[in-house]
This record gives structure tokens, C-alpha cells and sequence, in this order.
């Protein structure tokens, strides 16, 4: 099956990154509302390398976050899709999907199609077994997502990040986790059928 370029929903692309998504990838990376639940804000050149790693994961693994652009409104509104988890947890190797929006983009549903449009490629494209997501509890706005994408919390498997120091005030992560099984019975459908909508 090959390679997905893009994925197109109802309302969103899901494309590959441009230049031009550069500097606003940065201004949602220095909101501190968008980055209230992470360590920290990030500096434009921060920002600018962390693009670059979303960028070459697509090469090296087949998988990334996509820049998601609101066609005919908007170019850029965030990013969205699966990565590699690189830490070592009970629960790696495993492969997460995120997401991240402009403040101006929330409330209206983006952030749910963004991610179910990536786990459908996860799992129909990649052939994934199962896919993860995390956040800090606090993070309601996530867990709504993840939930209504079809995720279940695992409460045992709630972690403490080794990315951060013990005691880390956004140390503590609750774990949801959705399987192959899982997904095809939330779609109603016994097999895969395409790479992508």
C-alpha cells in the first residue's frame, strides 16, 4: 500500500510541512494558553527544530505530524498525527497520536477529525496494532478528545513522564489506548479498505 502525500477530511488537509508554516508554528508554540499543559513555551528556534523533526519522521518512519491547513480560510491551524513514543514506559514501544491548535481554532471539532483521519492511517495505511495518546489530567480539553475518538483510559497504567523531573508538576500522565479490534467496531467495518479518506 503506499505512502499517503496527504489526507483530506471534510473540512481539513492534512499535508506535508512548507516553509511558510514555520513562523506559525512558532506563535503557537509561544502561546502560553496552547502550551499551558507542556513544560514549557518554546523560542523560535526551538519551534524551527521541532518542525524539522516533525518534518524528517515522515522519511524515517512513514509516520508524522501533519501541518493541518483549513482550505480556503487558513493555511495553518496546527498539526496533527502520530509519532514514535521515545521514551521508555511500561507501556513502549508504542506509537501516539497528538494534536496541537491555534487558539483562534478551538472549540469547533478540527482537533478530533485531524486525529481520527491520522489513527485511520495508522491503522489502515501502517497497519498499526494498537495507538496511544497522553496528557497531564488536568488537560480536559485532550481527554474530551481522546474519548470521543473511542479511546479508553487504562487508570493502572497512569505514569510519571521520565521527561521531567520527580515531582514535576506536570510529571503525571494518564494513558488511553485504542486497538485495532476497537477501531473497526467503532467503524463498523470488518477490514481496511483504504490508505486514507
Amino acid at each position: 500500500m503506499r505512502d499517503a502525500s496527504e489526507i483530506r477530511t471534510d473540512r481539513l488537509l492534512l499535508r506535508f510541512w512548507r516553509d511558510s508554516d514555520r513562523e506559525p508554528f512558532a506563535a503557537m508554540n509561544a502561546d502560553p494558553r496552547v502550551m499551558e499543559h507542556l513544560p514549557a513555551l518554546l523560542g523560535r528556534e526551538q519551534s524551527d527544530s521541532l518542525a524539522g523533526r516533525l518534518e524528517a519522521s515522515f522519511v524515517r518512519e512513514r509516520l508524522g505530524l501533519w501541518v493541518l491547513e483549513l482550505p480556503g480560510v487558513a493555511p495553518f491551524i496546527g498539526c496533527a498525527g502520530l509519532a514514535t513514543v521515545r521514551f521508555e514506559a511500561p507501556f513502549t514501544p508504542c506509537v501516539e497520536v497528538g494534536w496541537r491548535l491555534a487558539r483562534p481554532f478551538w472549540g469547533s471539532g478540527y482537533a478530533t477529525e485531524a486525529a481520527r483521519a491520522s489513527m485511520r492511517d495508522g491503522f489502515e495505511r501502517l497497519l498499526l496494532g494498537e495507538i496511544v495518546a497522553f496528557t497531564v489530567p488536568r488537560n480536559e480539553r485532550s481527554i474530551r478528545v481522546m474519548e470521543r475518538l473511542g479511546m479508553r483510559r487504562c487508570p493502572e497504567e497512569d505514569f510519571e513522564h521520565p521527561g521531567l523531573a520527580p515531582g514535576h508538576p506536570l510529571s503525571h500522565h494518564v494513558l488511553y489506548r485504542l486497538d485495532r479490534a476497537a477501531w473497526l467496531r467503532l467503524r463498523g467495518t470488518a477490514a481496511p479498505t483504504r490508505s486514507h479518506p
